[in-house]
């Protein structure tokens, strides 16, 4: 019995190990340290111009409708922008399906927050090559946190400290 406890305790630390190997080796986008000014429109038709978010965190997060870890993460940032009402959240969808296809995958998914078509030049600009991919800018601008995989809500608190 102590011995196939043993050999579970190692198994899972391996398995640990490899995945906190993969999380690490996982390329963040190369964004400058300023982040690039965007304009879209969300799907309900409102338009969002990145500068005149100036002065207050923004959170950026890049992801698709056929992106599992990205569903999983939805109602963390639901509960962030309810709770957070003076921190922008911003789904960028990266899809290549229609508008309407989108919209109604955010409803299903209960996204609560704006969401928009993030363009190719616009994924290309943030240099987005894995889903989902969270970036956080500070008031001033700067890119203050990128995060390459799921977040949680207190993964997001701590970021738009």
């Amino acid at each position: 019995m102590k011995r196939m406890l043993k050999d579970w305790a190692i198994a899972l630390l391996l398995g640990a190990a490899v995945f906190m190997g993969i999380r690490l080796l996982q390329p963040k986008p190369n964004i400058p340290e300023e982040a690039p000014s965007f304009s879209v429109q969300t799907l309900e038709g409102e338009t969002i111009d990145l500068a005149s978010l100036r002065g207050r965190p923004v959170v950026l997060n890049f992801w698709a409708t056929w992106c599992g870890p990205c569903r999983s993460e939805v109602p963390a940032f639901s509960r962030f922008a309810q709770t957070h009402p003076e921190i922008p959240v911003l789904g960028l969808s990266v899809d290549t399906v229609s508008q309407s296809k989108v919209r109604a995958i955010a409803k299903q998914w209960g996204i609560t927050y704006p969401v928009a078509m993030a363009s190719p030049k616009l994924q290309q600009t943030y240099d987005i090559s894995t889903l989902p991919t969270t970036i956080v800018i500070a008031p001033d601008g700067k890119v203050a946190d990128i995060h390459v995989g799921t977040m949680s809500e207190s993964q997001l608190v701590r970021a738009t400290r």
